[in-house]
């Protein structure tokens, strides 16, 4: 079979040129981690900030990995980060289709031409041989046992349909690629195996479908991961191969990992459970924070911005610039994601922190007489992460069975005894406000202490102790009381009253 060249011409007059063209290529088989975040993130900022397009492209040609609702989960979290894109399976474009098992009739045609050309052969060996190959090695090279085929013996092997894979054929000699982080590198040839282009199936590998979608949807730069610097030499050679213009590589240092359960610092793995971005935002951690963190795992501005750590996406987009991407690992921390989010969470206005906070407020503030917003407001100075809530609210719903010892406060001057006496005042006070407001709790305190002639927290700590049960509490006795209502403040400085007598 031989390609047509009209064909092939076609498929070039597609291929979009004059601008910066990125892509992001995720397999849908389960979340996003890290990694994949900081991938994505690089890549689009990349084709923003050069005025180009961003590209996404599922590559799903790894049939036995997929994960169900996975490409949902893709759209989900890119779109929720803010990393949008102009060409796609959902939005289309010039290039597409822009899922790999959908362009899988093009794949043999372009290993097809490889063979023509010299530059790719068909292998026939079973999986028998190519185990007994690895037996004593397991990272064995192919011993190119199918190369020496005459054209006669191949046609035979056709016709009786014997399934076979095509295999890229390394030329002798070395390859040198340049890389925007690494510089340029220098392989010898002869460390190089004949991978694999067409599995048996028909469907191209990972990394020759990567090359041809590259090329035909016209990619001006491809970001990924160091741990890809040395497939990158088998790349530039299919790109000689075909005569195609090798795109700017951009190879990102490993994301490491300050692991606090034990000290120690370790690559960013899904296999040792460190966190996705789903698990993040499941954790609490806002998606701005996470995004503005993961930007500077690896990249730093320069300039009059070089000591900055906070960006919106439009200042990222203005600053990032591929120069200051690092050749250094970088360590996610996640006591460095804590401040990034509790800053973002600060920077909410009140009625954005509300609607954020809504949910965790509700899993142990069930009573709908309890208004969230209010509690939220507590809330928004006290918190890093949204999943702090339930924990610090769930008083609200339910009295702790706390200890009587929680009255004793020596800053406020406060024992059991002293609890007891300003439990008692503080109760026909509350009993008798006819407005059940803020200002009034306050200012019926607040005068009750000056009456006698303690300090507010000798009297505010006894009565925030006896409506919360807490010794740490979101909010001060005053804004507890409110919110609980004036019923429930009393029956609850009753029972403190009990617990003291």
């Amino acid at each position: 079979m031989t390609i047509d060249k009209g064909w092939l011409d076609e498929m070039e007059a597609r291929i979009p040129h004059g601008e910066a063209r990125t892509r992001f290529a995720p397999s849908p088989t389960g979340y996003m981690h890290v990694g994949n975040l900081r991938t994505a993130l690089y890549t689009w900022l990349i084709a923003r900030h050069n005025g180009g397009k961003f590209i996404l492209r599922i590559e799903d040609t790894d049939q036995g990995r997929l994960v169900a609702d996975a490409v949902d989960v893709i759209y989900a979290t890119m779109r929720r980060c803010g990393l949008t894109w102009d060409e796609g399976p959902d939005v289309g474009g010039p290039v597409g289709p822009y899922i790999q098992t959908e362009r899988r009739d093009l794949y043999g045609k372009y290993a097809q031409l490889l063979i023509e050309k010299g530059c790719a052969y068909r292998c026939f060996c079973t999986e028998e041989r190519l185990e007994e190959l690895h037996k004593d090695d397991p990272n064995a090279k192919y011993d190119r046992h199918c190369l020496s085929l005459s054209p006669e013996e191949i046609q035979a092997k056709l016709d009786a349909g014997e399934p076979y894979v095509i295999r890229q054929k390394i030329p002798e000699g070395s390859t040198t690629f340049h890389d925007a982080v690494y510089g340029d590198i220098t392989v010898d040839n002869a460390e190089l195996d004949d991978q694999i282009l067409i599995k048996s199936d028909g469907l191209p590998t990972y990394n020759f479908a990567n090359v041809v979608d590259d090329h035909l949807m016209g990619i001006t730069h491809v970001v990924r991961g160091a741990e890809y610097l040395s497939s990158a030499p088998k790349y530039n050679l299919l790109y000689e191969a075909f005569g195609w213009e090798v795109p700017t590589y951009i190879h990102c240092a490993s994301v490491m990992f300050n692991d606090p359960a034990t000290g120690t610092v370790r690559k960013m793995s899904k296999r040792h459970g460190d966190p996705s971005y789903q698990d993040l935002v499941e954790q609490g951690y806002l998606s701005q924070a996470v995004v503005n963190y993961v930007a500077l795992l690896g990249w730093a501005p320069h300039g009059d911005i070089a000591e900055q750590e906070f960006f919106t996406m439009d200042e990222l987009v203005r600053a990032f610039e591929i120069e200051g991407i690092s050749k250094s690992p970088s360590a996610f921390d996640m006591d460095k994601l804590n401040y990034f989010n509790a800053a973002y969470l600060r920077n909410l206005t009140p009625e954005e922190f509300a609607r954020e906070a809504q949910p965790w407020i509700r899993q142990t503030v069930k009573n709908p007489a309890y208004d969230t917003a209010a509690i939220a407001a507590l809330l928004q100075a006290r918190c890093e992460k949204l999943s702090d809530i339930p924990e610090k609210v769930d008083f609200f719903d339910a009295l702790p069975d706390y200890d009587v010892e929680l009255f004793t406060n020596k800053k406020s001057k406060t024992n059991g005894e002293v609890s007891l006496e300003m439990l008692k005042q503080a109760y026909p006070v509350l009993e008798g406000l006819g407005c059940w407001s803020q200002d009034a709790i306050h200012d019926g305190l607040v005068g009750l202490a000056e009456t006698l002639s303690v300090k507010n927290a000798t009297l505010m700590w006894p009565v925030r102790i006896a409506a919360a049960g807490k010794a740490v509490t979101p909010g001060g006795a005053v804004e507890i009381c409110r919110i609980l209502g004036k019923d429930e403040t009393l029956r609850r400085i009753k029972l403190g009253m009990e617990k003291l007598q």
